[in-house]
């Protein structure tokens, strides 16, 4: 329901976490077309919505190797350690989907601060050295679970918190920062996990989200829950539907919808850089260059396209910079060498970047507040699922034929999508 470094300044403590008032919201407003990436960090209640996720990010991705390795020493199976892997992954695509309209019927804040707890009390149970294999699986799913509505709910507080490009220049600190956070969480994990048991490095997880309710609770100001829409009749089923009618009847945010899908689908390649590095007769430097290049790319672009082109145009660039992002990894299909490809890769990460930025945050825009939630819940289960899906494509056409076949066939397939979606009535009226 998607690794890499940015300079941001210096916030102390005490006013990262101390109590804004409602006026912080509307103060965004007031910042005159800022020119940095980092005004958005003027903002205290971004400053909070950041901090929380990136700790939390830096304890989900040691919560992962803990698992890997914690199944893996007391199965000795690979498979069984992959599918708990993929398990802190798979319930998302579910998540965003069925229970995203819990950010529609209760204060966000509250449902974000609430989800963190609820994650903490979850985590706990499974530092305990005898839980049952079985028990362990079960906790997870209903633990990654448990995040999808604090997703939604943070997604559609943040354009009551960035107004006007704010909004674009936040995604791009949220999503270079958010890449960061994960290899530093990767590899601090591993280094972790050299001094402490698995189970040590759960409780820190617990720890993380514990912290990030706090951060929450004193960085982001009390708003009411949104109003229902009038004549609206609340249930469990209706909320769901109610979603996929916010996101599908509107032309123009199914468009963006679409965009943000097929977009999502270029980390196919991703998914057999081991076997594209083995193609070309190179070893495990070259695996992790190529899995680098498309998250290095995307950093690259996302500070450049939000940082010096102006907000007209990156609007209307959007759509073209999807398209052309599936051109370098057809290209790649023909070059010689893992630093071409690298380049390639890294290319086409940038103008994925960029597209996905502007269409993240005109969908946002023009989802009403009170359906936020669940139309962003929606979106981003539709994303995990559009990626699961370009993974799942690159590696059965890789065995089929080759790597560097499959990297620019499932490269092709997304881009003709994307043309086919801008020579639609929706987008030209976007």
């Amino acid at each position: 329901m998607l690794a890499r470094t940015l300079s941001v300044r210096r916030v102390a403590v005490r006013d990262m976490v101390s109590r804004p008032t409602m006026n912080d919201a509307d103060s965004a407003a007031a910042v005159p077309r800022p020119r940095r990436l980092t005004e958005v960090f003027t903002l205290r209640e971004f400053r909070a919505l950041w901090s929380a996720e990136v700790v939390s990010i830096l304890g989900d991705q040691l919560a992962r190797v803990a698992f890997s390795v914690l199944v893996y020493e007391r199965t000795s199976s690979a498979a069984l350690s992959a599918a708990v892997y993929a398990l802190t992954f798979l319930p998302a695509l579910l998540g965003g989907a069925l229970l995203g309209w819990v950010a529609d019927r209760y204060p966000r804040r509250r449902v974000m601060i609430g989800s963190h707890l609820t994650r903490a009390a979850l985590v706990m149970p499974m530092a305990w050295p005898g839980l049952p294999l079985p028990v362990l699986c079960a906790l997870i799913v209903v633990l990654v679970l448990a995040g999808s509505p604090h997703s939604a709910a943070q997604g559609a507080l943040l354009p009551e918190i960035l107004r006007g490009d704010l909004l674009e220049r936040g995604y791009a600190v949220r999503q270079v920062t958010g890449q960061l956070a994960q290899v530093a969480g990767f590899a601090t994990g591993g280094a972790l996990l050299a001094l402490l048991s698995p189970h040590a490095a759960l409780v820190m997880n617990a720890v993380t989200f514990v912290l990030s309710a706090a951060v929450l609770a004193y960085g982001v100001a009390p708003r009411p829950a949104p109003a229902p829409a009038a004549g609206a009749v609340r249930s469990w089923s209706g909320d769901i539907a109610a979603g996929a009618h916010t996101v599908f009847a509107d032309p123009s945010r199914r468009t963006l919808a679409v965009v943000v899908w097929l977009a999502g689908t270029y980390i196919a390649p991703e998914g057999v850089a081991a076997p594209y590095a083995a193609q070309l007769g190179a070893g495990p430097v070259a695996v992790g260059l190529l899995l680098a290049a498309i998250p290095a790319g995307s950093v690259v672009g996302a500070i450049v396209f939000t940082r010096w082109v102006p907000q007209r145009t990156r609007e209307r660039w959007m759509l073209p910079l999807a398209v052309a992002a599936g051109v370098p990894l057809m290209v790649s299909a023909l070059a010689p060498s893992v630093a071409a490809i690298t380049v390639l890769w890294a290319l086409s990460g940038a103008a994925v970047a960029a597209a996905l930025i502007q269409a993240q945050a005109g969908f946002v825009r023009r989802t009403p507040a009170e359906a936020r939630g669940r139309a962003t819940g929606l979106a981003a289960a539709g994303l995990i699922g559009a990626q699961g899906l370009g993974l799942l494509a690159a590696g059965l056409l890789a065995e089929w034929s080759s790597p560097a076949v499959a990297v620019a066939v499932t490269a092709a397939v997304a881009s003709a999508g994307l043309a086919a979606v801008a020579m639609s009535r929706p987008a030209r009226a976007l």
